[in-house]
């Protein structure tokens, strides 16, 4: 059945060339009429090549990520991940763990570095170790260098303490260098070699051992202002030259307090009455022996011996002070 359509067209719509009401009404029935004919359906989606690249990107992307969990994987094995680090790194509460042979390739940052306590910390370098201190404004102040020639040290103040006393046992600075040892040891063959002055208090040698002071090629000058004393409690005090010993006193005396004073090798003259001077000799077999003799000392200070008499037997004009 068709619904009728009334439609009403006013006078002002009849105009040459306008639809008619039997136009209209005949073109509303036609299309009203039942399609017999089968509905067209339109596809959705992508086909084609399209969605043969669409499956080709997808399993790419699913390949990648299946290499990607295979390669995580494989560096968590090899890097040793754990929940408390990797490898021989271990992250602790007090602070980064390290166990065996660690390398690194850029500067390390830490406030402290401790070794475990039953092993030594071993710093290794193919060249050099160097240690850098440097203060608030970046400025180094001192520097530890540990090479295959030479270990250097520049600082203000070089200290090396002992350590259960803290006790400085050695310090360096520019003005002076303070040995505080109770004993200083040198075990070279040469000794001990000073290209200048030293000052000391107390020169001591081993036990059991002799104290030598050797100047090879020039001479040894001992000085002090007030006095310079050398004792040989348990043995005998020897001063032997090659050429001649002085013994000067500018304002005071040299005192000789002993209860044997010998002179050796002094030369002994002969007492003639008959003659102004004698000549060095022994006395005569049939003359009585002499056991008794004069010191004399010649005007320029030298020795000799005359035999004793009755009164004073040195002579001014004797041969000895004559030669001397």
């Amino acid at each position: 059945q068709m619904d009728e359509k009334w439609i009403i067209i006013s006078e002002e719509d009849r105009r040459p060339g306008a639809m008619t009401r039997e136009q209209y009404i005949l073109a509303t029935q036609q299309n009203s009429l039942p399609r017999t004919e089968h509905p067209q359906f339109y596809p959705v989606g992508i086909y084609g090549w399209r969605k043969r690249c669409l499956y080709f990107f997808v399993l790419l992307l699913l390949v990648t990520m299946i290499v990607n969990l295979a390669m995580t994987i494989w560096i968590l094995k090899v890097m040793n991940f754990t929940v408390d680090g990797m490898g021989n790194l271990r992250v602790t509460k007090k602070g980064i763990r390290l166990e065996g042979i660690s390398e690194f390739l850029l500067p390390l940052y830490v406030k402290e570095i401790h070794s475990r306590k039953d092993s030594p910390l071993v710093l290794q370098s193919d060249r050099n170790v160097t240690v850098n201190a440097r203060n608030h404004m970046g400025q180094l102040t001192g520097q530890l260098t540990v090479g295959a020639d030479a270990v250097e040290a520049q600082c203000k103040r070089f200290e090396v303490r002992a350590s259960d006393s803290g006790k400085v046992l050695f310090s360096a600075d520019e003005d002076e260098i303070v040995i505080g040892a109770d004993r200083l040891k040198v075990t070279g063959t040469e000794g001990a070699v000073f290209g200048h002055s030293v000052e000391t208090p107390h020169i001591r040698a081993e036990p059991s051992q002799d104290l030598k002071l050797e100047s090879p090629t020039r001479s040894l000058v001992m000085e002090a202002p007030r006095g310079v004393q050398v004792n040989a409690a348990a043995g005998d005090l020897k001063a032997t030259c090659r050429k001649e010993l002085h013994l000067q006193s500018t304002e005071g005396e040299i005192f000789l307090n002993a209860d044997t004073i010998r002179l050796g090798n002094l030369p002994v003259g002969s007492f003639s009455s008959s003659s102004s001077f004698s000549s060095s000799s022994s006395p005569s077999s049939s003359a009585p022996r002499q056991t008794i003799y004069e010191l004399c000392a010649c005007p320029n200070g030298k020795l000799y011996l005359s035999p004793a008499g009755a009164g004073s037997t040195c002579q001014s004009s004797s041969n000895i002070c004559l030669w001397s």
